[in-house]
């Protein structure tokens, strides 16, 4: 199911929320609503980046405990261990299924895996706590634009309560489930993604070994049957060959990891999957890690000219 939220009417509530990771998508989105009068109280483990973002209006949230009496808190957080430790926290530093209120929203927008995502699912409802599973598909670009798509999945109360504030971060909203089904459908979307710069890497080797530029394959295909709004965005990358990150070889390789484990978790097989993880940590132990994932172009180039 798709919702679509007039960003006018959602204007009418007087909203306000808390937000744990404030990196590459999560500063933009935070901006995002604090452009639109939403108050948003922020912690990060890098003091620098909440600074800059209490210049643009947020609150600084010391520390995980400053949420306990938010209605709704959000987090994106880069794997699976941070928001375990988000969520459960330490003997030290209680997590948020100890802090928040009964009744209070949690609405997590990372990729992380099923099982991890299964687990603080099940540790937060025993406290009453509302989660959302919504992770983002889209660029750091889109982020910034408001346009980015969430998958979402969980307590259908947790959905409804989010709009208001969805609507000023994205342009399409799918509700899936509930249970880990946003975490799969994010899993599908980032095989496909990785599946193409593995693939595109190859064409152009192929190519270019036939006397074509990188400018003339990629206009073809931008105007052919495959062309796709992925291609159409890393076109002057690929054409540059300047490979500056917007999603790293070592973040793809995080996530094709995901990939394979949710995959064998089910009896699922992944050959074609288990070739291009291979092939990104290739690419990384070539020096590439940390350049974007379609990166796999110089380094399957650096391959045909051995």
């Amino acid at each position: 199911m798709v919702i679509e939220l007039d960003a006018v009417a959602a204007a009418q509530y007087k909203l306000s929320a808390g937000w744990i990771g404030a990196g590459k998508m999560g500063a933009p989105m935070i901006r995002n609503l604090l452009a639109h009068g939403v108050a948003v109280a922020v912690t990060d483990t890098s003091s620098a980046v909440v600074a800059d973002l209490a210049k643009d209006g947020a609150t600084v949230a010391q520390d995980l405990a400053a949420h306990a009496e938010s209605d709704i808190v959000f987090a994106t957080l880069p794997n699976d261990r941070a928001l375990q430790q988000v969520v459960m926290g330490s003997d030290s530093a209680p997590g948020l299924a100890a802090s928040l209120r009964a009744g209070a929203t949690f609405i997590e927008m990372s990729t992380v895996s099923p099982e991890c995502s299964a687990t603080v699912g099940n540790a937060l409802t025993e406290r009453g706590i509302l989660y959302l599973r919504a992770p983002l598909s889209g660029s750091t670009a889109l982020a910034e634009k408001a346009t980015l798509t969430i998958l979402a999945s969980g307590d259908e109360a947790a959905w409804d309560l989010a709009q208001p504030y969805l609507a000023h971060l994205s342009a399409r909203r799918f509700y899936l489930g509930q249970g880990e089904e946003a975490r799969y459908m994010k899993l599908v979307l980032n095989t496909l993604v990785g599946a193409t710069a593995a693939i595109m890497a190859e064409a152009l080797a192929l190519g270019e070994s036939g006397g074509l530029s990188r400018s003339a394959i990629m206009e073809v295909i931008g105007e052919s049957a495959v062309a796709s709004p992925l291609l159409k965005y890393k076109t002057d990358m690929i054409v540059s060959d300047d490979f500056s990150p917007a999603f790293s070889v070592d973040q793809m390789i995080k996530d094709f990891t995901l990939i394979s484990d949710a995959a064998h978790a089910h009896g699922v097989s992944q050959n074609v999957t288990s070739l291009i993880l291979q092939q990104y940590r290739e690419a990384a132990s070539a020096g590439l890690n940390n350049a974007d994932f379609f990166a796999l172009v110089k380094w399957r180039g650096g391959m045909a000219q051995l």
